[in-house]
């Protein structure tokens, strides 16, 4: 009969808090042919709560590179605005820095 044995615990350093809460998932939109300048604005006012002026820099640096990076985050509020952004119909994508 075989042991069965546990992993060894892992061990939460002060480093390894501090790697989970570090900024460094970017949040980068993608041009697509399918949405309107205005929707992407607005999309951009409405999860990212940016103002007029901030969401439209971003939608024409969209519109003009072909992507803009729209937020710096920690991992997981980097995924949300992800998973909110594509359920407008937006290309996104994240990536660490």
């Amino acid at each position: 009969m075989a042991v069965e044995t546990l992993p060894p615990p892992v061990e939460i350093t002060e480093e390894k808090i501090k790697e989970a809460f570090e900024k460094n998932w970017n949040v980068i939109v993608w041009n697509d042919p399918v949405n309107l300048m205005s929707y992407v604005v607005f999309v951009f006012m409405k999860v990212l709560a940016f103002t007029k002026e901030k969401a439209a820099k971003h939608m024409l640096e969209v519109h003009c590179l072909g992507r803009s990076i729209v937020a710096t985050e920690g991992r997981e509020k980097a995924e949300l605005y992800y998973q909110q952004i594509q359920a407008h119909g937006l290309l996104v994508t994240i990536e660490q820095t």
